[in-house]
């Protein structure tokens, strides 16, 4: 393989120059590598080694190029960052690390080139392409790394035990490598993962919700979860998600594995939708079948209100791995809460007001729950399946229906309260809330359209059950 056509943009060819201006040897590492050898597109993330100093090597290449960029220094981390075009250049001088045992961030010494390569967290990320001018593109692959690549294989450059106790965000990362390449992690390394996985806690949680999202946003987030799960890391990050695992028996009765059914159906929202939010409400749209877990020998096992304790549950979730607490948390908790309402609709004769209340409730997010709901359907048997997909398309046809007649979704009722108050004379009250709930109740059960003329004569006829008298009819 011709290792220089990886190089071929302008600022690799300035890149060089600027070393060896400075007489610095110069070598760009890591991911760009990588997926330049995996033809996965030209990375627009470039990490360069320098021996020397790399925040030297950035402002002097800053200075070489067009328009000289603003260099930003991280001195705490002995980097230095530039944009150029639409490509992120990282600069760092080659360093040899050292750990102690309560942290993950490393006592850092200059070192050489085979110092850097080897505290990379794999052998995949090890691979340098030289950006000096005496044997510029030259491969540099001190631990066979392509090997590796062309066997899909994730394996650390030293003991994965050193490896993955030094820096514990290095098992999440194996496992989000693996997730994202379809790539399987080496057996020993597997193991250390395994054995190491309580070093986890020492991680922030905002590392680890970094390292989740890419898994998460793979095309088969499975491989991810199902290697957190095998490796006791998924105990200590989504425990939540572990208590799902397993089958009881009683009285010869069995319920589904929902660890297993949750990944398949993150699987396969994954096939229909790019939001990230919604694959975390697939993930975690059963969760409250854990604590509602009961069994009784009339009915079998049962979940009841699973979804309400779910939609709780995320809550304290989102909390405690420091994630957005906003409109996207919420998101997922009304997708959570909802999960099973198309299900039920799929199960009977779908009527208009029952599709009407679930575009009432769902808004503006229906199609995001029809999506998370007919990717909920795992069942293997093959009649079962198809009468749910067939059903959820009259379901989808009805929503065209209603939301085109009724107007319900972001339902904005036609009579306001001040037009109670207004035709009644009356001050706030409880009764002004009866008289707006009867009329929605009666919209969304198809009794009345979604209009002020009927609207209005309802509001009459429930003032006068409720001894009101009319001050100021239109």
């Amino acid at each position: 393989m011709n290792y220089k056509e990886a190089l071929e943009s302008d600022i690799f060819k300035v890149i060089s120059e600027s070393a060896s201006q400075l007489n610095l040897e110069s070598y760009v590492i890591g991911g760009f590598v990588r997926d330049f050898l995996l033809k996965r597109g030209n990375s627009k993330d470039i990490d360069v080694v320098a021996i020397g100093s790399g925040v030297d090597l950035a402002k002097q290449v800053a200075k070489n190029l067009p328009n000289n960029p603003k260099v930003q220094v991280f001195k705490t981390y002995g980097t230095a960052m530039l944009r150029y075009q639409d490509i992120e250049v990282e600069f760092v001088g080659a360093r040899k690390e050292s750990y102690s045992e309560d942290s993950r961030n490393p006592i850092v010494e200059n070192g050489s080139l085979k110092d850097d390569q080897n505290r990379r967290d794999f052998t995949i990320n090890a691979l340098a392409l030289s950006l000096s001018e005496t044997n510029f593109g030259d491969l540099l692959d001190p631990f066979n790394g392509v090997e590796d690549l062309n066997n899909k294989k994730i394996k650390t450059p030293l003991d994965p035990d050193i490896t993955y106790s030094d820096d514990p965000l290095r098992m999440m990362r194996a496992i989000r490598f693996a997730s994202q390449l379809k790539f399987s992690i080496e057996t020993e390394s597997l193991s250390a993962i395994t054995r190491n996985a309580d070093r986890i806690k020492i991680i922030t949680k905002e590392r680890i919700v970094v390292e989740l999202h890419k898994i998460m946003e793979s095309a088969t987030p499975s491989i991810g979860f199902l290697l957190l799960e095998k490796t006791s890391l998924l105990k200590y990050i989504l425990p939540e998600l572990s208590a799902l695992k397993g089958i009881d028996e009683k009285d010869g009765q069995r319920h589904k594995d929902n660890f297993y059914h949750t990944l398949e159906v993150v699987d396969n929202i994954a096939k229909n939708t790019d939001n990230l939010w919604l694959r975390w409400a697939a993930l975690l749209h059963d969760i409250g079948k854990a604590p509602t877990k009961r069994f009784s020998k009339k009915v079998g096992w049962t979940f009841h209100g699973h979804e309400f304790e779910g939609s709780k549950m995320v809550y304290q979730l989102f909390k405690r791995l420091k994630m957005p607490l906003n409109d996207k948390m919420k998101f997922v908790q009304k997708m959570v809460l909802m999960s099973s309402r198309p299900i039920v609709l799929a199960q009977d004769i779908v009527t208009d007001s029952a599709v009407r209340r679930l575009v009432f409730d769902a808004g503006d997010y229906v199609e995001d729950l029809m999506t998370l709901c007919e990717a909920d359907i795992t069942t293997k048997n093959p009649k079962r399946f198809k009468k749910y997909h067939n059903n959820f398309k009259i379901v989808r046809q009805k929503i065209v229906e209603v939301e085109e007649r009724d107007h319900v979704r972001n339902f904005q009722p036609p009579i306001s309260g001040e037009e109670i108050m207004k035709t009644f004379n009356l001050k706030p009250s409880k009764e002004i809330g009866i008289i707006k709930e009867t009329i929605k109740e009666a919209i969304l059960e198809g009794d009345i359209p979604n209009e002020h003329k009927a609207a209005y004569e309802l509001m009459l006829k429930k003032g006068e059950d409720l001894g009101l008298k009319v001050f100021n009819a239109c």
